[in-house]
């Protein structure tokens, strides 16, 4: 969950790689970072700081670090507190390693490394002084790295760097991602690509299980077994300005309002208005397996499993003999499930690294079930491991707490569903309905965000002092209520749930009172007079109720704020009005003066269970 670097060249000083590539990993989430660099004379220097990566920067300026090698590391905390001690890179003896994941077995080995002094609390410096006990005088660092990963259980993505061999970085993974970077006279090792952009776009993506010795100018990969393996570097997505603010105060405000214009990358080639069908390029699947399938599973965790959940209500509308079901992943990797005859399984992620997805994934292909991802980042384990899929193409999401990718997973399953329905008679009429509405919903949601922005964002000013919130709505209008729930606790840390409407009544309307706050999600369709129903209730006990909508100005609405949205829509509503929950919850979290990027204890990539 964590961010790694590493750099070996012979052009630039390492400390400045490290450093630059630790701040653009930094939206990961992290509460320590460091850095190892090896100088020309082969010595070893070891900075690290609790914190952000300014404080880490400090330390550097009372020792600033030369040498061509190094490794660099952000630490959201496990195993151990928040301090110096537990910040990586960790040192054994002639070792020093940086760590994503979880060593399981840690307590063990470590009763057995009784020639270590430890320092720490953390798995990580385990591992560190296993591969130094390995580390033999005739054995290189390739060698001790191999044989130590055979004693480890759990995951990891490593890099490890050690005074006796200058020249190399020894990396590793299992279960958390790591990317070599190959550059003219240089190596770049990260956790992400995003750290990559500016130095190469040539990249290796290591496999679950595979070792790589990198050099400046080479790097050779394994297996565990020592077998070299093949790897064609392949081609980086994304630059430098998609991982810039561009202008705005934060990441989140600026993936918020760039929504239009990356679901247009996400539509691009996928919809025809003139036949009214939709199109899907990777899904893998013959036409014969598209017409047999009756059951969707969707798979995902947070954001992902909402997504999912919204999407589900779609499918079932353009599919009639469809029957989906969307299950949260930490807990569907540990049930005794049961997936029917004839389906397929959606897994959505927009790392595509979230561990238990991933574990989920693999599950699921045990029993034989054709795989799709619905992922955003290209060539993640994840995308690499279905059995088909599509990339939603929503561009770097920096900001921990999703939202462009969120409207980009719904509308690249909801293009799923129309290809379903194309193969099995569904309604054309209803087909060309949802094709329109998708070809007008870019500009839809950009005149949402510019239109109301003004309006959200006094409302935000005027609740931000509350610390419970409902969310609510029916229908399609459910989903989006759990998502701004959960937006609203992740930045603001203001306690919010999300219900649905019909729910109210069997028991958080306990929770109403002059101290709460309620946002209703109301549409203008046939469940219109029900919604009205729960607000009457909430407004008799005392809530503050805030209704967003699309009904008509004609149409009267008792509640405390109203806002209204104009808009030609009518099945995807419901996105509409979830980027004005966004908003909502980022101008409530910068009122509440949080950091909005990078909020307590969340990271952006999950990869630990």
């Amino acid at each position: 969950m964590c961010g790694i670097v590493g750099y070996v060249g012979e052009k630039r000083n390492a400390q400045d790689v490290l450093v630059n590539g630790l701040k653009r990993l930094e939206y990961r989430g992290y509460d320590s970072a460091g850095i190892a660099t090896l100088d020309e004379k082969g010595e070893a220097h070891l900075a690290r700081s609790v914190g952000k990566i300014v404080e880490l920067e400090q330390v550097l300026l009372e020792e600033s670090h030369t040498g061509k090698i190094g490794i660099g590391h952000t630490r959201w905390a496990t195993h151990g507190g928040v301090t110096v001690e537990n910040a990586h890179p960790h040192s054994a003896g002639d070792v020093y390693l940086v760590h994503n994941g979880i060593i399981e077995n840690y307590k063990e080995l470590k009763a057995k490394l009784k020639e270590h002094k430890f320092t720490s609390d953390t798995d990580t410096e385990v591992l560190a002084a296993l591969v130094d006990s390995n580390y033999g005088l005739n054995i290189s660092l390739k060698d001790a790295v191999a044989k130590s990963l055979k004693q480890v259980r759990g995951t990891y993505g490593i890099a490890v760097i050690s005074p006796r061999e200058p020249g190399v970085i020894v990396v590793a993974r299992l279960g958390s991602p790591l990317i070599i970077g190959v550059g003219k006279d240089e190596t770049i090792i990260a956790s992400d690509a995003s750290a990559l952009l500016g130095y190469t776009r040539e990249a290796i993506y290591l496999n679950d299980g595979e070792l790589a010795v990198c050099t400046k100018d080479s790097v050779d990969v394994y297996n565990l077994s020592l077998k070299p393996q093949n790897h064609i570097p392949e081609q980086i997505e994304g630059d430098l300005e998609q991982i810039q603010k561009g202008g705005y105060p934060h990441f989140l405000i600026k993936e918020i309002m760039e929504q239009s214009s990356t679901l247009g990358n996400t539509l691009k080639g996928r919809i025809d208005t003139k036949t009214g069908k939709m199109h899907l390029g990777g899904p893998n699947l013959t036409q014969k397996e598209m017409q047999s399938i009756k059951h969707i599973v969707i798979v995902g965790c947070g954001t992902a499993y909402y997504a999912g959940l919204l999407a589900s209500y779609y499918l079932e509308q353009l599919v009639p003999e469809l029957t989906t079901e969307v299950v949260i992943a930490s807990e569907y990797r540990y049930r005794s499930f049961h997936i029917p005859k004839n389906s397929v399984a959606l897994i959505v992620s927009q790392s595509g690294e979230t561990a238990d997805t991933l574990a989920c994934l693999r599950e699921i292909k045990k029993r034989g079930v054709k795989t799709l991802g619905i992922v955003n980042v290209v060539g993640s384990t994840i995308a690499r491991e279905v059995d088909g899929g599509t990339y939603v193409h929503a561009g770097p999401e920096i900001s921990v707490a999703s939202t462009k990718a969120f409207t980009a997973q719904v509308v690249t399953m909801l293009l799923f569903g129309g290809m379903l329905a194309e193969h099995q008679g569904g309604s054309p009429q209803l087909l060309n309905d949802f094709v329109q509405e998708l070809a007008k919903l870019p500009s839809e949601i950009e005149k949402t965000l510019r239109d109301y922005a003004g309006e959200i964002g006094d409302l935000a000013k005027k609740y931000a002092k509350y610390d419970d919130a409902l969310y609510l709505g029916r229908d399609t209008a459910y989903p989006i209520s759990l998502e701004g729930a959960l937006k609203l606790k992740e930045i603001s840390y203001i306690h919010a749930e999300g219900y649905a409407s019909g729910e109210l009544k069997h028991g958080p309307i306990a929770l109403v009172d002059e101290n709460t706050f309620e946002i209703f999600n109301i549409l203008d369709n046939w469940l219109y007079d029900k919604s009205l129903g729960g607000l009457h209730e909430v407004r008799a006990r005392g809530g503050k109720a805030i209704v967003l909508t699309d009904a008509a100005k004609e149409k009267q609405i008792e509640a405390d704020d109203i806002v209204r949205i104009e808009t030609p829509l009518k099945h995807l509503v419901p996105i509409l009005l979830n980027t004005l929950q966004q908003l909502f919850a980022y101008h409530v979290a910068v009122a509440r003066g949080n950091d909005v990027d990078q909020p307590r204890n969340l990271a952006k990539s999950v990869t630990v269970e």
